[in-house]
């Protein structure tokens, strides 16, 4: 929604539409998405010794979430094709978990944010693990994907640490 409480890819009659952007002034914009893929301590183990039959699981799953992020335009419909100035995805094992834990941030000086290219990022990134070991782990499931944190553009900055912290009382 805007600042205003209505959706900005709706026309004053309801029809779909992409937003108008031209009178937007470019700023520096970054979001970054997190999301996990939770999976049995084995699989984990076979991820981290890096001995799952179809290859690297992290670095594919990294590549991929760049990837993803790139075209980000062609997946969701109304979405701004954005030309990015940098894509990470780290991925993170954590046997607490027991899991991966993936963090995707996208970067653009633009007119719009980018904050669909980082969940994209995060989404795909978590599908590519569960796709390289769904044949030795079919319990795995992807939990969590969210923003994390934003900045630039009209609305500024959020975090959403502030955010939690706001509504567990600070």
């Amino acid at each position: 929604m805007s600042e205003t409480g209505k959706l900005t890819h709706l026309s004053s009659t309801g029809e779909a539409h992409m937003v108008d952007v031209s009178a937007k002034d470019a700023t520096q914009r970054l979001a970054v998405a997190e999301g996990r893929v939770v999976m049995l301590p084995e699989t984990l183990a076979l991820i981290i010794a890096g001995d799952a039959k179809k290859g690297d699981v992290l670095g594919t799953a990294r590549i991929a979430g760049i990837m993803a992020a790139k075209r980000t335009h062609e997946l969701i419909p109304l979405c701004h094709p954005l030309a990015l100035n940098q894509v990470t995805v780290d991925l993170t094992p954590d046997e607490a978990l027991p899991g991966i834990r993936v963090k995707a941030s996208a970067r653009v000086t633009g007119k719009t944010g980018v904050e669909m290219e980082a969940l994209t990022a995060a989404s795909v990134a978590c599908l590519t693990i569960y796709d390289m070991c769904k044949a030795v782990d079919r319990f795995m499931r992807i939990d969590g994907i969210g923003m994390t944190q934003k900045s630039g553009g009209k609305s500024g900055d959020w975090s959403r640490a502030s955010v939690d912290v706001a509504q567990d009382g600070g």
